[in-house]
């Protein structure tokens, strides 16, 4: 029988942020400058007038209704956890974000993207603050200069290594966007790339020397352009169809088969209709489940400034949108059947026995 040693914080981390079923049911609401945008949206307040006090309250609202829900939540130090942690469920994970919101737009033509740290913040105060789990997201285009592309990996690494030193989980989102001319131009130059862009940066991530426990990435295709959904189905507007269903569901395959570590998939701000569907097929083909955003809670957002609109919602659509994502997510792989551990009973303890006490984290 395989035999996989895990350390304890890592054991427990993965059992706290999981469904007892092993399971990712994860929401994010770590969302800061989007979420400026669209309270700037609804109150006809400049973004820059958006205050702490408008961020803390929708976080708190959405925390607050929808966290017990969840397997674990993810949000920020800044906004959403000064706010929120009194509300979050002491049986639902914790998961603390340490990248700054947005990024640096660096090159020739200031498309690259350069991701940073919160200043004043790391891992062992995510881990202080009682997290189970870090994550960090970085932009990730191979294209980019080698500066650029050296200056995301460094990142990934430096938390992989306090992960390591501080015992605790590390979930890695990686996001892609257009970098290209022609995909600028034409998005569906974007959705052609879009599987090889998402499994290069799969086999780079997944490697040990990042040291990422679980993998968060963009589902591998972009559904507007398949064929079962080109005529609009998302948003009303056709457009030509360059993939299939099956050939779809094939690049989630390929995924589970490179990926050394589980794999969950981002919302990346699309309906929730279309990530219904993207969390269906990436659970029935390798995927651990999911860690959605803006979809499962941004309906909400309308009713500011009245907080108690935005909990009637939230109780109500909000929960809806729950319930439909853990039908689509039923067939997800359990953590402990991925591949890197094939079964809980193969999972052992490192440097479990006797002196356990002595040899932890020397």
């Amino acid at each position: 029988m395989k035999e996989v040693k895990i350390s304890g914080g890592k054991l427990q981390g993965f059992k706290r942020v999981t469904t007892r079923e092993g399971k990712f049911i994860m929401m994010g609401v770590g969302a800061r400058d989007t979420l400026r945008k669209m309270l700037a949206e609804v109150t006809g307040k400049k973004k820059e007038k958006i205050t702490f006090k408008d961020m803390a309250i929708c976080k708190k609202s959405i925390m607050k209704i929808l966290s017990p829900f969840y397997s674990a939540v993810s949000t920020d130090p800044i906004y959403g956890y000064p706010s929120s942690i009194k509300y979050i469920p002491k049986d639902t994970g914790l998961i603390l974000s340490v990248e700054e919101t947005g990024y640096q737009a660096v090159g020739e033509t200031k498309r690259e993207r350069k991701s940073s740290f919160i200043s004043g913040w790391n891992v062992n105060k995510v881990k202080r603050a009682g997290a189970d789990a870090a994550k960090l997201i970085i932009y990730y285009r191979k294209e980019v200069k080698e500066e650029v592309r050296e200056h995301q990996k460094k990142m990934a690494r430096k938390i992989g290594e306090e992960c390591e030193r501080y015992d605790i989980l590390y979930i890695l989102e990686i996001m892609s966007y257009p970098l290209l001319e022609d995909e600028i131009r034409d998005r569906l130059n974007y959705a052609k790339r879009l599987p090889e862009i998402v499994t290069d940066y799969v086999k780079e991530f997944s490697k040990p020397e990042y040291s990422v426990d679980i993998l968060k990435i963009d589902f591998p295709a972009d559904l507007k352009y398949c064929t079962e959904f080109a005529k609009g189905e998302f948003d009303g507007k056709k457009r030509r169809a360059i993939y299939s269903l099956r050939e779809i569901e094939n690049l989630c395959k390929t995924i589970r088969d490179i990926s050394s570590v589980p794999w969950i998939i981002l919302s990346g701000g699309v309906g929730i209709k279309e990530f219904l569907i993207k969390v269906k097929l990436a659970s029935d083909n390798g995927a651990s489940g999911f860690l959605g955003g803006r979809p499962l809670w941004q309906e909400a957002i309308k009713f500011y400034p009245d907080a108690g609109k935005m909990e009637e919602w939230l109780i109500t659509g909000g929960v809806d949108n729950f319930q439909k994502l853990l039908r689509a997510s039923e067939n997800a792989t359990p953590w402990f059947s991925h591949k890197k551990f094939e079964s809980f009973a193969s999972i052992e303890l490192k440097d479990g026995g006797e002196n356990w006490h002595k040899n932890y984290q020397n």
